[in-house]
């Protein structure tokens, strides 16, 4: 098996390293750059209105209709996928790997992926359709088909076999590794359990994971908004909480952590003692994981907007704003500065995960704050898993038929199990590698279309005159 391991282990990152090379790092960029100047950057121009939009509209439920969601669950399911371990171990893992000048990137990846992820909503309302049930399906694969000359379509395919093979990975196996993670931390923390048994604990979570997500997930998309709309408020202003009381009470350090951020961007030498020597690593690492994290250029976050019961696509498009916003600017940045501004060891150069988060935590609060740190995580996680099996169910829709999505289901419920007793470090890389094949198509499509997102956000201008 150790052997199996290892091969995956070199096969995958060769093919990271092509994957998210400095011709990712160029598309990525330049896809959010175009979008921003085409649309005259209208995540800046329009983010009052944005709010407006989101904020102000998210706690009118209201009722959805057939084969629909209302908006505010679109974007609960949309967030539920987005805000989950990407804000926790990956920005840890970033960090660990990238230094503290990888949040920096992470950051610019989140302010053009604003307008990357509004195009993405945008467009998967414009061009979506009813399937034989009557719900609306949506998202990069039917963008694609039914935006674009035939000559096109190969890449709504290759997005929906990547996304089937990302889902795996990105939306499940990493998530149950937090949760796992974060519960053995609590139970060791209070001496529950011993170093022996982490291993049965986590086998015995992983069951439990697979049986709760097969039960939400085959009740199909109402459920699964029902679930999100009630968890991702809650797991969101909980952790929000936490993080600002560890940057309130470390407040002497804020400067200093900024400053480290700044200059580790540029320099990551000098922050990191030497072992982060590359500014492209701290890069890659930061915009891999911002991505990650709020799934701007993948696409993914469109599908579930797509179900919405909304008629305007530019006002739907807002949401993708407010989303990366919150995800990456708000959320991630918590995580980053409760790492930092704790003062925990960070061992540079060797990946870290969950508990690196955990420990900023308790090293201001005490170990008794890691029993609320596992239940924010555990929320964070498992709403994530639901918002990916969504995604990975239209994926495998649209390369086959409906008759495809339970037995999909099941298959995905189960690896739970897998993401519960694997490796960390394999895990993160290969959901790394499957989150850039996914994001090629995606991209390649958002500048196809860029033209149609400035018709419609003109169209929507002209109306309001």
């Amino acid at each position: 098996m150790e052997a199996v391991f290892a091969l995956i282990e070199k096969v995958n990152s060769a093919v990271n390293g092509f994957v998210w090379g400095i011709p990712a790092m160029v598309c990525i960029i330049g896809v959010g750059i175009l979008l921003s100047v085409r649309t005259k950057f209208i995540q800046f121009r329009k983010f009052p209105a944005a709010i407006k939009a989101t904020i102000g509209k998210l706690f009118k439920k209201g009722e959805a209709g057939k084969g629909a969601i209302t908006p505010f669950q679109a974007v609960c399911t949309a967030l539920a996928a987005t805000v989950g371990t990407g804000n926790i171990a990956g920005v840890a893992g970033a960090i660990a790997i990238g230094g503290p000048g990888a949040v920096f990137w992470m950051w610019i990846s989140a302010l053009l992926g604003m307008c990357t992820k509004f195009a993405e909503v945008t467009l998967a309302v414009n061009f979506r359709e009813r399937n034989a049930h009557g719900d609306y399906v949506g998202g990069p694969m039917y963008y694609i088909k039914n935006g674009l000359h035939k000559r096109w379509h190969f890449l709504a395919t290759l997005y929906a076999i990547f996304g089937v093979l990302t889902v795996f990975g990105t939306g499940n196996a990493t998530q149950v590794n937090t949760i796992t993670t974060a519960i053995n931390t609590a139970l060791l923390s209070f001496h529950v359990i011993g170093e022996e048994s982490k291993g049965i604990v986590s086998l015995v979570i992983g069951i439990i994971i697979t049986i709760v997500v097969a039960l939400v997930l085959l009740g199909g998309i109402k459920r699964i908004g029902k679930v999100t709309e009630k968890l991702v408020p809650f797991m969101a202003i909980l952790y929000i909480i936490l993080g600002i009381g560890v940057v309130v009470m470390n407040a002497k350090n804020v400067p200093g952590v900024f400053a480290a951020i700044f200059e580790g961007a540029f320099n990551p030498r000098a922050v990191t003692g030497g072992v982060i020597g590359s500014i492209f690593v701290s890069m890659r690492k930061g915009v891999s994981r911002g991505i990650f994290s709020n799934e701007a250029g993948l696409g993914t976050g469109s599908i579930a907007h797509a179900t919405s019961e909304v008629e305007d696509p530019v006002e739907q498009g807002y949401f993708g704003i407010f989303e990366v916003f919150a995800d990456t600017i708000i959320i991630c940045t918590l995580t980053a500065l409760t790492i930092l501004c704790s003062g925990v060891p960070i061992n540079f150069g060797v990946d870290a995960g969950a508990e690196l988060t955990i420990s900023g935590f308790t090293a201001t609060y005490g170990n008794w704050v890691s029993i609320f740190t596992a239940v924010a995580m555990c929320c964070f996680a498992f709403s994530t898993i639901l918002g990916w099996g969504l995604y990975g169910a239209r994926c495998m829709e649209y390369l086959g038929s409906e008759k495809f999505i339970k037995p999909f289901m099941v298959v995905y419920a189960l690896m739970a199990i897998v993401g519960a007793t694997m490796d960390l470090g394999l895990l993160w890389s290969i959901a790394d590698t499957f989150n850039g094949l996914m994001a090629i198509p995606n991209l390649i499509a958002l500048f196809l279309l860029s033209g149609t997102v400035i018709k419609l956000v003109k169209q929507k201008s002209q109306a309001r005159l």
